[in-house]
């Protein structure tokens, strides 16, 4: 029997990690196990606008900043058929992906869309001032990230590469190794290692790349200016800013999978149903009646 290393049998077993949750700005999204979609929030843009939606397999949600001019946002869907459907906000052409074919995974970013390919190539479509879209070169990527100005791609090695802004040192990753997951928040990144670890670097003004004591993790979560951390129990742990309460999360129990907004957090329930937490302003985390969730894996 050939030998499979730890993070080729975890990188198998998420294969193509299909998101069934997504967290904008001012927006949540669902995928429901029937294939349709659900979603609340801000809809300015038309970006909750997915209920013709049909036959969708992952969700992604852009926008992850603060500032009081980046309410604009667009939403992503991934069709069983590799094709990618997109509405929102489109100003740098981000939702112009009719014509991508044989994806596998998506993901949202400012301004920015971003798409794994079956042969482990990316797309992407949108903003590049900051070479954030320069992801032409990559080969056998396995997941892929978006923040605000870099892009991340998890390799099948279990290395990461990013493209785009490092102001903060949030492309800091060449040394990372083992990794499994990988989010992309604002001006921070964070990874998941085979051994239930995190890693992060970026901005840490907040204290959102404090993650070096969690353990048993299995899925990870970034946003503006904190980090969600899935533990293998079914809490939940935070850290970062918690001015709208978006860290509050440890009374989550049973949760299969997390999404970060800019300021709220969201969690799916073993049972499909969802909770979130932080900023509501827009109607954002008016989830509660929300049944038939997918969940990971399904």
């Amino acid at each position: 029997m050939d030998y499979i290393s730890p993070i080729e049998a975890a990188l198998q077993v998420k294969r193509w990690p299909k998101e069934t949750l997504a967290a904008g700005r001012r927006h949540t999204v669902g995928l429901k196990s029937d294939g349709t979609m659900v979603a609340v929030g801000d809809n300015k843009y038309g970006q909750c606008d997915v209920s013709g939606w049909r036959d969708m397999v992952a969700v992604a949600a852009g926008n992850v900043h603060m500032a009081t001019n980046t309410g604009n946002a667009h939403t992503i869907g991934l069709s069983s058929d590799g094709t990618v459907a997109a509405v929102g906000w489109n100003k740098h052409g981000q939702c112009d992906v009719n014509d991508w074919r044989d994806m596998v995974a998506v993901a949202a970013g400012w301004r920015r869309t971003v798409g794994l390919k079956s042969d482990g190539t990316v797309l992407a479509a949108g903003r590049n001032n900051e070479g954030q879209c320069h992801v032409t070169g990559w080969r056998d990527i396995a997941a892929v990230a978006a923040g605000d100005w870099h892009t991340a791609g998890l390799k099948s090695d279990g290395t990461v590469t990013i493209v785009g802004s490092n102001r903060y040192g949030q492309c800091d990753v060449s040394g990372w190794r083992d990794m499994v997951a990988v989010g992309a928040g604002y001006l921070h990144t964070v990874g998941l290692k085979s051994d239930g670890t995190v890693r992060a670097v970026g901005l840490n003004k907040y204290g959102q790349c404090d993650v070096s004591g969690w353990r048993g993790i299995v899925a990870v979560a970034a946003g503006s200016y904190h980090t969600i951390g899935l533990k293998s129990d079914g809490t939940v742990v935070a850290v970062g800013l918690n001015k709208h309460n978006q860290c509050d999360v440890s009374g989550w129990r049973d949760m299969v999978a997390v999404a970060a907004g800019c300021a709220h957090t969201v969690g799916l329930k073993s049972d499909g149903t969802v909770v979130a937490v932080g900023d509501n302003e827009y109607g954002q985390c008016d989830v509660s009646g929300w049944r038939g969730i997918r969940l990971p894996g399904d």
